[in-house]
């Protein structure tokens, strides 16, 4: 009995979970973690400490995934500024909340249970990449809501 990759893509709950959108979001996720972990790195090798070294990677990262999100995963398009600034601001709290999750994370396992940096932060970017994308297909770039 062969299993085909074609039975299993038509399956209605995978069809759900893989699909183009899906995958950009994979990609545009992987380029995201990449430039925050390399700015990461650079940023800590200027000897600041873990938390701040994160926080200032975020911020690059955030910057990058904003851009790379509204053009080609979710090819949302802005009718006014004020939409646009409404999106920005709803990406970038979004962001601040799983920013914040990562924090905790590091701060509780690298800087008090003294667990290899790269470990944790390896993980916790596992679990911010799907929240990130939950907040962004629900609440940011939504056809349905401004």
């Amino acid at each position: 009995m062969k299993l085909r990759f074609s039975k299993i893509y038509k399956h209605p709950i995978l069809n759900k979970l893989i699909n183009k959108e899906t995958l950009a979001y994979g990609i545009a996720g992987l380029l995201t973690t990449l430039v925050n972990f390399i700015s990461y790195e650079l940023i800590y090798r200027l000897y600041l400490s873990n938390l701040t070294a994160n926080a200032l990677a975020w911020l690059i990262a955030v910057t990058f995934a904003y851009l790379v999100n509204k053009s080609w995963v979710f090819r949302s398009k802005s009718t006014t500024r004020g939409v646009e600034a409404i999106k920005i601001t709803k990406f970038f709290s979004a962001r601040l909340l799983t920013l914040g999750i990562e924090q905790l994370g590091i701060y509780f396992f690298v800087e008090r249970l003294g667990i290899y940096r790269w470990i944790i932060k390896g993980s916790l970017s596992i679990l911010v990449i799907i929240l990130n994308y939950i907040f962004s297909k629900l609440f940011i770039f939504n056809k349905n809501k401004v």
